[in-house]
Parts: structure tokens; C-alpha cells; sequence
């Protein structure tokens, strides 16, 4: 009996511990290469009419660090702000993430933000 009751403590600490033999994935996303691109360029009219805004941009990165897809996942407010943006920093290259230390395919988002 004695035993058994050690051995149903040692299960509830570690239970309690989080050790259950289910683990959470390690994550890393992937990160931007600032150096692999420029960065995007304010519409002229953009300009003249003083829009400003933020952005938030969703890249699919592939294994190899390039832009596979893109998408605005949410407005600055302007159209114009928005497909500069988008139309820039896909062609930036990225460094992969990885999940369990495999490099994986996934999604990143990411703001810019337009300011004078």
C-alpha cells in the first residue's frame, strides 16, 4: 500500500510539473533579412494627400527564406499604402522558421508603419 501511494505522488507532481508526456512544440518564426530588401517607398500621392497609417502584412515563408504568398491583414486606411507595402517586402527574403528545430513552412505577420 505504501508503495503505491509513492507512486501515485510521484505521478501528481509530476502531472503538476506539466510533465504529462504531451510537450508543446518549439516555435520559431521566421524573421526578416532587412538587408535583403529596400524598404517600400511612399506613393506620391500618398504623399501630397498626407496619409499615414499602419499596415499589418501576413507572408507565407517558404523553407528556402523566399515570400511564397501575402496578404494585407489589416488596412492602414489607404489602398495605395497598403499595395506599396505588400508589393516591398515580398521581395524581401527571410530567415525560415522552424517548429522542433525543422525548418517549416509558415505564416508571419508583420506591421509597417507609414509616417512623415
Amino acid at each position: 500500500m505504501m508503495r503505491i501511494n509513492k507512486l501515485m505522488l510521484a505521478v501528481i507532481m509530476l502531472i503538476g510539473l506539466g510533465v504529462t508526456g504531451i510537450s508543446q512544440a518549439a516555435v520559431n518564426p521566421p524573421v526578416i533579412d532587412n538587408k535583403s530588401c529596400e524598404q517600400p517607398k511612399y506613393p506620391k500621392a500618398s504623399l501630397m494627400n498626407e496619409e499615414t497609417g499602419t499596415v499589418t502584412l501576413g507572408f507565407l515563408i517558404g523553407v528556402d527564406g523566399k515570400v511564397v504568398e501575402s496578404k494585407v491583414e489589416s488596412t492602414s486606411g489607404s489602398k495605395s499604402l497598403d499595395k506599396a507595402a505588400l508589393q516591398a517586402l515580398s521581395l524581401c527574403k527571410f530567415k525560415p522558421g522552424s517548429k522542433d528545430g525543422k525548418v517549416e513552412q509558415m505564416w508571419v505577420k508583420m506591421d509597417f508603419v507609414w509616417k512623415f
